[in-house]
């Protein structure tokens, strides 16, 4: 993925950044980073969550154009917060820091890891199944409850508890991956998982990064039938996905692939999993 958006910013706030040997080296000035007006031509989490950490210790105000409104980033802000750091807006498409001098230690709850909860939801959708999830964050997760509850998958939400249900038949929905609160692109192979197993046809546009659909050939393996055309898949639902040795590109495709063998006949096997601890923790034990 690139990283313009993360360099661009450095250097509005005084960093000098060297692109030597494919590594990136950056520098602060001797008094360090400045405040600045950093509007990003794209949402990016990453970068906004960078320049946020980066402004907390600037000298002066920074303002954050276009900025990224995930849950993930009110929580950082909030830890910083916490830490004696001036944030305002995190949630928003503009968030303000002012720079403090220090900033000093604090206990923190992170929140809930909805893209591991919506992984498990579609676990239960795609076999069949009853599943209770405990200590969720159902709010951060209605973009996919609404198409699972499309699909003909039962979902209900109390608190920190989610219940999903699934007789298995299960109906075809279409899919366009954005930025938060929408649908998101971390779901979207799991999603397309499920939808190979739909009754009828489905469509999964991913709008948020290029080459995301490097599952789709692994599952084709297992019987799927899918076609592509750039951001776009078609995906004809079958009766049944069958075992098949696959690879795993990449974090959400381990998960996807995971997700197809429970669901298929037969044995898989995954190779490539060294991805898949980046985002699930235990999940041979939970399973």
């Amino acid at each position: 993925r690139p990283v313009d958006l993360h360099i661009n910013a450095f250097e509005k706030m005084g960093a000098s950044i060297l692109l030597k040997d494919g590594y990136i080296e950056a520098k602060a000035p001797n008094k360090g980073l400045y405040g600045a007006d950093i509007s990003f031509p794209k949402i990016s989490v990453g970068a906004t969550e960078n320049v946020i950490m980066a402004a907390s210790l600037a000298n002066g105000r920074t303002r954050i154009l276009n900025a990224a409104k995930e849950p993930e980033i009110i929580d950082l802000a909030n830890c910083l917060i916490r830490m004696g750091a001036s944030i305002k807006g995190a949630g928003s498409s503009e968030i303000i820091i002012d720079g403090v001098k220090e900033l000093e230690g604090c206990n923190h709850k992170v929140i809930p890891d909805r893209i591991e909860a919506g992984s498990f939801a579609i676990a239960a959708a795609i076999t069949k199944s009853s599943l209770e999830l405990c200590n969720c964050e159902p709010k951060h997760l209605k973009s996919l409850s609404k198409k699972l509850i499309n699909a003909g998958v039962n979902w209900e939400s109390d608190k920190d508890i989610i219940k999903i249900t699934s007789d298995g038949i299960l109906k075809p929905v279409n899919v366009q991956t954005s930025e938060y609160p929408d649908f998101p692109t971390d779901l979207q192979a799991q999603f397309m998982t499920l939808m190979t197993v739909a009754n009828g046809n489905s469509e999964i546009i991913e709008n948020i990064f290029e080459n995301r659909f490097m599952h789709v050939p692994e599952l084709m393996r297992m019987g799927a039938k899918i076609s592509t055309n750039h951001q776009e898949a078609e995906i004809c639902g079958v009766k049944k996905l069958k075992g098949a040795k696959v690879m795993a590109s990449d974090l959400r495709a381990s998960m996807c692939l995971i997700l197809g063998a429970l669901a298929a006949s037969g044995t898989s096997e995954i190779d490539g999993l060294y991805h898949l601890d980046r985002g699930y923790e235990n999940l041979e034990d939970k399973l």
